[in-house]
């Protein structure tokens, strides 16, 4: 939707992250509230219009204040967006913080992996419109480094992992295979969100054999090399 229709001004092609953010920061109860039912309004219209008819006109009209209001809030829409996803991050981090406390030393290759899937999808069946998001995050330019907070977030998360696990090899090495470790599930993930019933534990299943195969193999090579 062009953005005089929407009452939005264009952005330039780089926004500082500065800009996106909120103007005025919630720390009052009554103001953080509202700022969470800005976000929380426009997970629910990003699932039900898409990214390109998302606009300020809608989600004010959804949240049932003025424009003018919401503005007092957020600049506009990606910066809504930007808010969004970062506490999507939020709850990502609290998934590998809480995957870091298992005894990855002691378990089974095939249970740790089973049990790191299973935390971290709950994450994406819980984020309305994650597909959409995900693809904001990474082909919008004001949305860009929250994609690239992701990627380094898991990665490195991940690589201290594989180090517990027994694949000692240099870190670069490491976060090569959280990089691919971290391009395979995510992919899957936004598939399965999608999928219900036998179709979702296939592709889970399916997901797991791929890793599982590509982390014994590493560990193989490790132990044999010791």
């Amino acid at each position: 939707m062009d953005s005089k229709q929407t009452g939005e001004k264009s952005l330039p092609t780089k926004r500082k992250s500065q800009d996106l953010k909120p103007r005025n920061a919630p720390v009052q109860g009554r103001s953080k509230k509202r700022s969470k039912e800005i976000i929380d309004a426009t997970s629910e219209l990003l699932e039900r219009v898409g990214f390109d008819d998302l606009n300020t006109v809608l989600i004010a009209k959804e949240v049932g204040i003025s424009v003018g209001s919401l503005y007092h809030y957020f600049p506009n829409k990606h910066a809504i967006l930007y808010a969004m996803g970062l506490r999507w991050l939020e709850e990502i981090d609290k998934v590998l913080s809480a995957v870091a406390e298992l005894p990855v030393e002691e378990m089974v290759l095939e249970e740790l992996v089973d049990q790191m899937l299973a935390m971290n999808l709950k994450v994406y069946k819980k984020q309305k419109a994650v597909l959409t998001l995900v693809q904001a995050m990474f082909s919008v330019p004001e949305l860009r480094e929250l994609d690239d907070q992701h990627d380094e977030l898991v990665i490195s998360r991940m690589a201290e992992i594989f180090k517990r696990m027994g694949i000692n090899r240099h870190v670069k090495e490491r976060e090569r295979l959280g990089r691919l470790y971290l391009e395979t599930s995510h992919s899957v993930f936004l598939v399965v969100v999608h999928q219900s019933g036998e179709r979702a534990k296939r592709t889970l299943a399916d997901l797991k054999l791929m890793l599982c195969t590509l982390l014994r193999q590493h560990l193989e090579n490790c132990q044999a090399e010791s």
